[in-house]
């Protein structure tokens, strides 16, 4: 008997699905079997486009509060401090709410990474990273409409002071709120901190995912690269950095809707749209040579966690009526449900 068989048989036999405690209305029954057979690509794409949208509304909605503030003089709690917090909790609340209908990448550097190193299939990366982007957009676009009274009050307040040239596509103008903008010429030294600022948030990453770390039980995932982004805002924001390629290319292509081309960010915009992908595939090679070990043990909270999503799975299957895929020892069972616990640890 496969391990795999042995913990579905295990797991069969104390497991209890929403359907057993609760009964849907008949259309969303038959809107679940849809969705898990002709139509789970697209919500796949949904989550990923909904994990972005919490990710990007708290923190840019954050930091259209912090530079509009100051560029009208008004007296804000809005500051550095609250960017990074808001940032950390719109990460929890996108791994909460989303991740365990996608797998909860919300970064395109995380899925290069999964298609490189996980067997993830070329052309659902490449879904996964279009629903990024497109979330990041339609979010800073609606934040655009939230704001636009403010942003227009500023925008001619510059314009009266004749700084407008000046100000407007740089961090302390309305356009940064969207697009990030290099906050020096130096852009050597900008490309190096957003480096070592993003392979440090990818090491946070693959720790959580790690199943053999007691420390970092999936309860905690979240919060922790929620953290994790939050102190590279606190630390290293100032110098330039965008960490996210679904945030900033989504909320780039925003400022150029609203701005036109003059919005564009220069050479500042590669480095910020492509270097988190590098770093992120970096700290993933680091941290399965320095630190994943196959002697450890894998933590009871893990089993826990896995052994759900194998449930789901089973009753997935069975829900979609495809019975050739319940035999405890089908290869293609086995198969599917590894890489779906697989594509859900983090």
């Amino acid at each position: 008997m496969s391990k795999m068989s042995y913990t579905l048989e295990e797991n069969s036999a104390h497991r209890l699905h929403l359907a057993d405690v609760e009964t849907r209305p008949a259309f969303l029954r038959g809107w679940e079997r849809v969705r898990h057979r002709q139509a789970h690509w697209a919500i796949e794409m949904l989550a990923e486009m909904f994990g972005v949208f919490f990710y990007c509304y708290a923190g840019v909605g954050a930091t259209a509060a912090y530079v509009l503030a100051n560029a009208l003089k008004m007296t804000t709690l809005a500051s550095l401090l609250t960017i990074g917090f808001a940032y950390a909790l719109g990460v929890v609340l996108a791994l909460v709410v989303a991740s365990g209908t996608s797998g909860g990448h919300f970064n395109p550097a995380v899925t290069v990474t999964w298609v490189l190193f996980k067997g993830m299939p070329v052309a659902k990366g490449a879904r996964y990273i279009f629903a990024q982007i497109l979330g990041g957009y339609l979010t800073c676009l609606l934040i655009y409409l939230q704001y636009r009274t403010l942003i227009r009050d500023v925008e001619g307040v510059l314009i009266a002071t004749g700084t407008y040239d000046a100000v407007q596509f740089t961090p302390a103008g309305p356009a940064g709120i969207f697009a990030l903008y290099a906050p020096s010429p130096t852009l050597g030294l900008i490309f190096i901190n957003e480096f070592v600022v993003d392979f440090f948030i990818g090491m946070v990453i693959f720790t959580c995912m790690d199943p053999t770390n007691f420390l970092a039980p999936p309860v905690m995932g979240p919060w922790l690269v929620g953290f994790a982004y939050a102190v590279a805002i606190w630390s290293y924001s100032p110098v330039g950095l965008a960490a996210n390629a679904a945030r900033d290319v989504g909320g780039r292509l925003a400022a150029l809707t609203i701005w036109g081309s003059a919005a564009s960010g220069g050479s500042y915009a590669a480095i910020a749209a492509l270097t988190n992908i590098p770093a992120t595939l970096l700290a993933y090679v680091v941290y399965q040579v320095i630190f994943t070990d196959s002697s450890r043990v894998i933590t009871n909270a893990q089993k826990e966690f896995r052994a759900g999503h194998l449930a789901h799975m089973e009753h997935r299957h069975s829900v979609s009526s495809r019975s050739h895929l319940m035999q405890p020892n089908s290869p293609d069972l086995e198969k599917g449900t590894e890489q779906r616990v697989e594509h859900h640890r983090h």
